[in-house]
């Protein structure tokens, strides 16, 4: 059976946890009572508290935090790594092109280090909309690049994975195409690509979401794409959107998407073209899980991330 095939069970309603259902319901309220008008820089401020539609995530003690030379400055990395790394990951964080740090997944980071042996590698990018595009693609460029030359010496391991979630998978299959027609190298041999934006001018999914404030709505992709795009920009340019790219010899892909994201029909369409260039992809359906899920401890988050880790072990070390 082909890994991409849907199974539609999985898209009904019925098949939604109960818990599920209730942290849904639990983000709806929760956002529903903040503040109106809220501006990014307030947004990031109230998510270092703790508010809005994700917890506080424990940070980790292990964690060492590096840099490098940027195309603007010093780029911050942070480190998780096991004593004997069998390869590195390169993670580049989510939060619309605008918020969102490099410590916000470090339980996660900490498991695939663990269990995958893996030296995880989780980049700050620049922010719009102070930084706007191309600022935070050209930074991801620069430390994928970096690691390409001084991975294997700095961390003793040469097979390289690349990933992030939300903004940070878009990020992640740009670098990928960037190394791949700038530099003419196709080092990483996997990609984790959860609930990513591959289409800045929106697929179906997101523009009929509508208002319901399930982390992410409508007026929130435009709002995060208006303020990482320049006026004018062309959507359909595959730097901008890599859905409109040419895919071939990109690495093993899993797609991980839940059934309740606005963005559902990024990874429905970009996983079958994923493999019509020639490349291997999976795709992970969670049935009800919301835009984010990966950020939340809840049973569909351990399920997620086991099958990253199988995922992993296969194909990047």
């Amino acid at each position: 059976m082909s890994p991409l095939t849907i199974d539609p069970a999985l898209l009904d309603p019925a098949a939604i946890p109960a818990e599920t259902r209730k942290l849904n319901q639990e983000i709806v309220a929760r956002l529903e009572a903040e503040p109106v008008g809220l501006t990014i820089p307030e947004i990031r401020v109230r998510r270092l508290q703790g508010l809005g539609a994700f917890p506080l995530v424990p940070k980790s003690p292990r964690a060492e935090v590096i840099s490098i030379d940027g195309p603007g400055g010093k780029l911050e990395l942070r480190v998780i790594a096991p004593n004997a790394p069998r390869g590195v990951y390169l993670h580049i964080h989510g939060g619309g092109w605008s918020i969102g740090t490099n410590d916000q997944l470090d339980p996660v980071l900490e498991r695939l280090a663990d269990e995958c042996g893996l030296a995880c590698v989780s980049l700050d990018y620049r922010l719009a909309p102070e930084h706007p595009y191309p600022a935070g693609p050209d930074d991801c460029e620069a430390a994928a690049l970096w690691l390409v030359r001084e991975g294997a010496q700095r961390f003793s391991a040469t097979h390289l994975s690349i990933g992030g979630e939300s903004a940070g998978a878009h990020l992640s299959v740009v670098t990928l195409l960037r190394l791949r027609d700038r530099h003419n190298i196709t080092p990483f041999s996997a990609a984790i690509l959860n609930y990513g934006c591959y289409d800045l001018g929106m697929t179906p999914s997101a523009r009929r979401w509508g208002d319901e404030k399930l982390v992410l709505n409508t007026p929130a992709v435009v709002a995060f794409s208006k303020s990482f795009l320049p006026p004018g920009t062309d959507t359909s340019d595959p730097d901008v959107s890599p859905l409109y790219a040419d895919l071939r010899d990109m690495p093993a892909a899993l797609f991980t998407v839940g059934t309740r994201d606005a963005l559902l029909d990024d990874s429905l369409f970009m996983a079958p073209r994923w493999v019509a260039a020639g490349n291997l992809a999976e795709l992970a359906l969670y049935p009800g899980a919301c835009h984010g899920f990966v950020s939340i401890d809840f049973p569909q988050r351990a399920e997620a991330v086991t099958r990253i880790v199988e995922f992993l072990k296969r194909h990047a070390t």
